[in-house]
């Protein structure tokens, strides 16, 4: 048989309609194409596990020569910042409840004397353990950063010289990952399964048929859309409430914090994320189209810009910006805030506050879509 009657048979027909079919559908194309080369672009440049431009703060009680060439090698280092010098020991709690600083190194008194008369000088590295990896990692960058120091002073000298660094883990003394995977996935949990619970409320009155009752009602818009969400609300604070007596009782996690402030809060982040899917289910046409957009359009942004997998200070300038409109972001650290560090509402009051108007947007963007399907 010739070759050109074996491509007009009608299985290479069907194959070369697909082929049309495929290069037709624009979304398919971005699908097909577009995903792969983002994903290949933040995971081979943007996303990793080194720790870079980590903000640590000093307390230098000493100002001697050599704990100044130890802070010089600290500021000179990639993978730290020095973003502030303390003034005396009381400034280091307050830098760490700030949530910017990771890591507090202090001088002790006397400290190049120590070292060049006693042989022997402490340095005490204080990590904000809530998050036990990136704890270890920074503990064990500076401690690299003395002994290389320490080293140096072993080759000028005959005696050896000893710098012995002193540890503490706040938050987090046992570096147990619960502390700092709970807080994660109770945001990633609640955020997406309230989003998807929603996103197919209205539409599913779509596709029944029965959206004609709820036009014909005497309620207005943003009542029927609230209407929708109550119902939800309260089904996830009793998935709230599992999460924590879960988290307490069978993970040992920690509870520094408020119980009230952390429901009040959370009923904040709640509230948005059903917004955000009532928002979904007014933008979509069918249930299939709502439950993809949810699941596939917020399970990467929430997995990639929570900043418990990957740090978000690693990523590129425009990468942290884009995490800021994420609300799994600002959640994430109001969490770890009132739970782990028993911190109050003075201390996250502009975190809620993004999230409320993070609600109010959703909110009125759905209204408005609402109202479109109206007319």
């Amino acid at each position: 048989m010739a070759a050109s009657s074996w491509l007009n048979h009608p299985f290479f027909a069907f194959i070369r309609k697909e082929f049309y079919h495929v290069f037709r559908d624009n979304k398919t194309l971005l699908m097909l194409f577009g995903i792969p080369i983002v994903q290949i672009v933040l995971f081979g440049f943007a996303l990793t596990n080194e720790i870079k431009n980590s903000k640590i703060a000093v307390f230098d009680a000493a100002k001697d020569a050599a704990s100044q060439k130890i802070i010089h090698r600290l500021e000179v280092n990639k993978s730290f910042e020095v973003a502030s010098y303390l003034h005396s020991a009381a400034d280091i709690e307050p830098a760490f409840k700030t949530g910017k600083i990771k890591v507090v190194v202090v001088f002790p008194d006397n400290f190049n004397n120590d070292l060049l008369y006693r042989n022997k000088a402490q340095v005490q590295i204080i990590s904000d353990a809530s998050d036990p990896n990136t704890a270890n990692t920074l503990t064990n960058y500076i401690n690299n950063i003395i002994a290389d120091y320490q080293r140096e002073l072993q080759g000028a000298a005959v005696v050896p010289y000893q710098i012995q660094p002193e540890i503490r883990m706040l938050y987090n003394p046992e570096l147990k990952g619960a502390t700092n995977f709970v807080p994660g996935v109770m945001t990633l949990v609640l955020l997406l399964i309230c989003v998807l619970m929603t996103s197919v409320s209205i539409v599913r009155e779509k596709e029944l048929g029965t959206m004609e009752v709820l036009l014909v009602s005497p309620m207005p818009p943003l009542l029927i859309i609230i209407a929708k969400a109550i119902p939800y609300f309260f089904l996830s604070l009793i998935n709230l409430t599992v999460i924590v007596l879960m988290s307490i009782f069978l993970l040992d996690m920690p509870f520094n914090g408020s119980m009230p402030l952390l429901y009040a809060v959370s009923s904040v982040l709640i509230l948005c994320a059903l917004s955000l899917g009532l928002l979904i289910s007014n933008s979509t046409g069918s249930q299939q189209a709502a439950m993809l957009l949810s699941l596939m359009g917020m399970l990467l942004p929430v997995l990639l810009f929570t900043g418990f997998l990957f740090p978000l200070e690693n990523m590129p300038l425009p990468l942290q910006i884009a995490a800021n409109i994420v609300p799994s972001k600002w959640y994430y650290i109001i969490v770890k805030s009132v739970m782990i560090k028993g911190l109050g509402i003075a201390a996250i009051w502009k975190e809620v506050a993004v999230l409320i108007i993070m609600t109010f947007f959703f909110l009125a963007l759905s209204l408005k879509k609402f109202n479109i399907r109206l007319q």
